[in-house]
């Protein structure tokens, strides 16, 4: 009979050392845990990090950073899910909140409640989707270019903008805008001036993730998103990537885009904010 046990840590360095190989066996839902678990590597911020395993094999992971953030999790078994919570409220941690693979993250927060005695409510459903291969769409006027650090200004509001619109107000996307303009990470979307922007997490195990997707909105309804994500993702797949993107499942607009330019779903997300 193999036992649970469940190891924490601050070091996200340790987890991949850890769980590496369990990450990289699903390089597309574990995306964005292995895109952020790199990232802190690289530019070091505070977290707390679990990793559950069982028979010696890992399986699952849980992230949180920065520690005010909701908690990000693997898909794990049962026992798996149960033991991480307990980890954490066995230390004290109190999560403001989960997000994860649907079932995985029904399963948390039903544990999280019955052990912190609070209520978990889901806030958003998501979708993770890949592309194999690229529709372009036809009759969208402009051209596609690499943002240069003479756009910073823009591509800043422009986050801002992003940020309002899927209720996330209050993140500072600083960091990330520092980080992934001057390596080439975001695309402009021109048509006698810039419409459209788009831009990609560091690529981890292959896979590529777009995202901050975003179009003013007076410039909307003309295409300009899907035709910069298409072109985009073709560049991806070219160099060898598989390009992903998360989408909020309330939006059937984005929804109908990314499906119309050859992205199918992968996976569903759920968010839970814990009271």
């Amino acid at each position: 009979m193999t036992s649970l046990e469940v190891l924490s840590s601050d070091d996200p360095a340790w987890v991949l050392d850890e769980a590496g190989a369990f990450l990289a066996s699903r390089p597309v839902v574990h995306n964005l845990i292995l895109t952020l678990l790199h990232q802190r590597v690289a530019h070091p911020l505070p977290g707390r990090y679990w990793v559950a395993r069982e028979g010696g094999a890992v399986t699952g992971v849980a992230f949180q950073s920065p520690r005010d953030f909701y908690a990000t999790i693997t898909p794990m078994p049962f026992e798996a899910a149960t033991g991480i919570v307990d980890a954490i409220v066995d230390a004290g941690v109190m999560l403001p909140g989960v997000s994860g693979e649907a079932d995985t993250a029904a399963r948390f927060a039903g544990q999280w409640t019955e052990r912190s005695k609070t209520a978990a409510a889901p806030t958003q459903g998501q979708r993770i989707y890949e592309a194999k291969e690229i529709q372009k769409p036809e009759g969208v006027n402009g051209r596609m270019r690499t943002a240069v650090l003479r756009d910073r200004e823009l591509i800043m509001n422009w986050h801002y903008a992003f940020y309002e619109d899927v209720g996330q107000r209050g993140m500072d996307p600083t960091a990330n805008v520092d980080q992934r303009l001057p390596a080439g990470m975001y695309r402009i979307w021109e048509d006698g001036e810039p419409v459209s922007m788009a831009g990609y997490a560091k690529p981890v195990q292959g896979v590529a993730r777009i995202l901050a997707v975003y179009t003013p909105e007076a410039r909307r309804r003309r295409g300009y998103a899907g035709a910069c994500v298409a072109a985009l993702s073709e560049e991806m797949l070219q160099r060898g990537y598989r390009p992903i993107l998360y989408t909020d499942l309330g939006n059937p607009v984005s929804n109908s885009i990314y499906r119309r330019i050859g992205y199918r779903a992968a996976a569903e997300v759920l968010l839970y904010k814990f009271e």
